[in-house]
């Protein structure tokens, strides 16, 4: 039986479009023993925090056995609070956010969203969590990952020089990562 990931892609006009390059890359790196959904979300131009909630639930249901989350930018904050502020049944293998913005103090001031001040205390226990950035991310700053670092302390934090948001369209340090679960 393939391994299950569920990647929810970003915001914004022709997010899906865009982050499906992502999705690929991951399938790519990954190889045949694991099968990567990407769902498009719904309304990717203007997203509801709780709508984008309920159909990764709607997901995570279809799918038998344990799962890997993957979420890039808007989608990794989403999964971030669907974890940390929902009654949530796993079993879930890790998480891992690429490019995710930092919702509250310090980093993205959006108003009525905000993630909880103890974050690491609301995610599943000993569920290994991964943060990738760009430094030349041109959407969510760089700063953001350190503000997850603080958050996430028992996080695995990676850096890459030299690429921006879509981190060049190359996931394969995800997908290692992933492979050494």
């Amino acid at each position: 039986m393939k391994r299950q990931v569920l990647f929810v892609h970003g915001a914004g006009q022709g997010a899906h479009e865009a982050d499906e390059k992502l999705a690929a890359s991951l399938g790519d790196a990954l190889g045949t023993n694991y099968e990567v959904r990407s769902p498009k979300m719904p309304d990717e131009d203007s997203p509801e925090i709780e709508v984008w909630k309920g159909r990764i639930s709607e997901e995570l249901a279809a799918i038998d056995g344990e799962v890997v989350l993957v979420g890039h930018s808007v989608g990794a904050f989403v999964l971030l609070e669907y974890l940390s502020e929902e009654a949530v049944e796993g079993p879930f293998a890790g998480l891992f956010l690429v490019a995710a913005p930092y919702v509250g103090t310090g980093g993205w001031e959006i108003h009525g969203y905000a993630l909880q001040k103890d974050l690491a205390s609301g995610l599943p226990e000993r569920l290994p969590v991964f943060l990738y950035h760009g430094r030349e991310d041109e959407v969510v700053p760089f700063e953001h990952l350190a503000l997850y670092a603080e958050a996430l302390p028992r996080a695995t934090v990676r850096a890459f020089d030299g690429r921006g948001h879509q981190l060049d369209e190359d996931m394969s340090e995800v997908a290692l990562d992933i492979k050494g679960l």
